[in-house]
């Protein structure tokens, strides 16, 4: 299969890709490539990108970003980062990218423990992750030609405990290798609609 993985250079993008590197034909995109450079804040953009590569069998996204502060401190301006990206960037991937998707192929989005398991400072994303969910569990229904679509909801990584572990005292991190099992299952298996919970 051909597989788009969208922020394919960050820690679970790169995880993803070599998990289904053996078995699959893989286009990795982001901000700076390395295949093919995307924005998933710019509809432009990502019209741009599936102009590039053409057909493909599957849409992996890992990409998304969404800002960290106390709710007392998080000003429409700064929620507006998990809106524009993770949330309205992921789903745009799948409303601009159905056509380029074959039949019987797949899109897989990125939600996060957040939604279900709350921190301070994590409303804006906790936000992002439930509006994808809600989105793949009505999409799955409605995707044309067999097109299925599912989203991964890992814990935070071990990989990023330097960077993020502060934000989630006594959580059981889980390794980018652990998590990418549930891309592939989404990719190569059969379900749709599913939430895959990697905690």
């Amino acid at each position: 299969m051909r597989v788009l993985i969208v922020g394919a250079s960050g820690t679970i993008g790169q995880a993803v890709a070599k998990q289904l590197d053996e078995r699959h034909d893989i286009i990795r995109a982001g901000r700076k490539g390395p295949d093919v450079s995307v924005d998933i804040t710019s509809v432009d953009s990502i019209r741009h990108m599936y102009e590039q590569i053409g057909p493909i069998d599957a849409v992996v996204s890992t990409a998304g970003s969404a800002h960290f502060a106390p709710l007392t401190e998080l000003t429409p301006e700064l929620n507006e980062i998990a809106v524009e990206n993770k949330l309205k960037g992921q789903i745009n991937l799948v409303l601009l990218g159905m056509q380029n998707v074959n039949d019987n192929g797949s899109f897989t989005l990125t939600t996060g423990i957040l939604m279900d398991d709350p921190i301070p400072q994590g409303s804006s994303s906790a936000m992002a992750n439930g509006g994808i969910k809600a989105f793949v569990k009505s999409a799955a229904i409605e995707l044309p030609r067999g097109i299925r679509i599912n989203s991964v909801s890992p814990n935070v990584l071990k990989e990023s405990l330097h960077k993020y572990g502060d934000f989630f005292p006594g959580y059981e991190a889980v390794s980018a290798e652990r998590v990418a099992l549930a891309y592939q299952k989404s990719v190569e298996g059969a379900q749709t609609g599913q939430t895959y919970e990697v905690y």
